[in-house]
């Protein structure tokens, strides 16, 4: 066997005391900056990868300087370029696979369902080091999202599925996953906490913008099901011009790039233009977010970790879409479904603008990272471990 011919594969004994943590998205730096943290107070080694999924300064690099991350030591360029989901994930698992051959860590992080995560994830299994998955078990059920199938796969080739509760390990244990199920709650928990306290000190976005708290409803919008569908994103406008007539309130949507692109693209400036209290920004780093979030009185939203966000800070959300990985936040009435209609997105704001926030956070104790890194640190320092 030929020298080239024995890369494909690393042994146990190639591999070295260290740790890999993929990130590439919004909500990954998120949920992996109290992981981070906890990494860097430990005696493990680590090294970061960052694909460059979502790159862009607000939305990428000003999380790693607000947040206080170190940077990453190594960054893929031009993965933002690729349009298709297959030329996306190849891309990167390309460009992970080479630094896994030369780091050889014993354990690669990867969190939550992005194609980031499933590129990190496969790069490290082909290898035969140990995924760790954060985020583990959590199912919409709709197997027509991207991000269904790639939270699927990863716990299916994960060695370590770190699950945020009791109904994420039942989910796991059905889908019959063969790797060790941890409930040790979501850093994303951490996350929240910790930042809103950097938040609170260093945001001045609600002056910037000339807004009060409770007057105003956030709004973000990003994803391919509603933003890529001419008359998915008509319809959310349509339900926002009915807030408008019947609500008293601001809207302040955080238009993302690739939505304001639609929106040009499929001609809707004249829907939006006469809904007068839309008042559309720019996305803004992560600390500004937790501070308008923190403020508003509602939050709609697509997104997953919105979704979670909301709910561990007690703002009431409606979330656009016809499903949700997060089971939980409706069945404590943290959350509603609305879909795109807009008669079910004026019922659904104006319910959840009525309802009490009185709800038990079921994300975790804000302990996880430390959790999550204790039992990595002890994987790593057992003797003849050949899991």
């Amino acid at each position: 066997m030929n020298s080239r011919a024995k890369l494909k594969i690393l042994h146990e004994r190639d591999l070295v005391d260290k740790v890999c943590v993929v990130i590439g998205t919004r909500p990954g730096i998120i949920m992996f900056s109290p992981i981070l943290r906890a990494l860097h107070c430990s005696k493990i080694k680590y090294f970061i990868i960052h694909t460059g999924q979502h790159y862009s300064y607000n939305m990428d690099k000003k999380f790693f300087e607000d947040l206080n991350l170190p940077e990453p030591e190594y960054k893929l360029e031009n993965v933002k370029d690729f349009y298709l989901h297959g030329e996306q994930t190849a891309g990167m698992l390309k460009g992970i696979e080479k630094i896994l051959v030369k780091e050889k860590p014993k354990i690669t992080l990867v969190g939550g369902d992005a194609n980031t995560n499933l590129a990190g994830a496969l790069a490290a299994r082909k290898l035969h080091i140990r995924v760790g998955h954060v985020e583990a078990g959590e199912r919409s059920g709709d197997w027509r999202m991207p991000e269904e199938h790639n939270r699927i796969i990863i716990d299916h080739i994960s060695e370590y599925l770190f699950a945020t509760n009791k109904k994420a390990k039942e989910n796991l244990i059905l889908d019959n996953i063969k790797g060790k199920i941890f409930i040790t709650g979501n850093p994303i928990v951490d996350a929240a906490y910790q930042n809103l306290k950097i938040a609170r000190s260093k945001s001045q976005v609600l002056e910037k913008m000339k807004l009060k708290s409770d007057e105003y409803i956030l709004m973000t919008l990003h994803r391919e099901e509603n933003v890529d569908n001419v008359e998915n994103l008509r319809c959310v406008f349509k339900g926002l011009s009915l807030i408008c007539k019947d609500i008293r309130k601001k809207i302040i949507f955080l238009a993302h790039p690739r939505t304001v692109k639609r929106i040009n693209e499929f001609g809707l400036n004249n829907i939006l233009r006469p809904i007068h209290c839309l008042q559309i920004e720019e996305p803004v780093g992560y600390l500004d977010f937790l501070n308008l979030l923190v403020h508003s009185s509602l939050v709609m939203t697509d997104s997953g970790g919105v979704q979670q966000e909301s709910c561990i800070l007690k703002i009431p959300c409606v979330t656009l879409r016809d499903n949700t990985e997060w089971i939980e936040t409706l069945e404590i009435s943290a959350n509603i479904l609305v879909g795109v209609s807009p008669k079910k997105i004026l019922e659904g704001t104006t319910i959840m603008l009525r309802s009490g926030r009185m709800w038990d956070n079921p994300f975790g104790d804000g302990f996880s990272a430390k959790k999550i890194v204790n039992i990595i640190e002890n994987d790593i320092t057992m003797k003849g471990d050949k899991t």
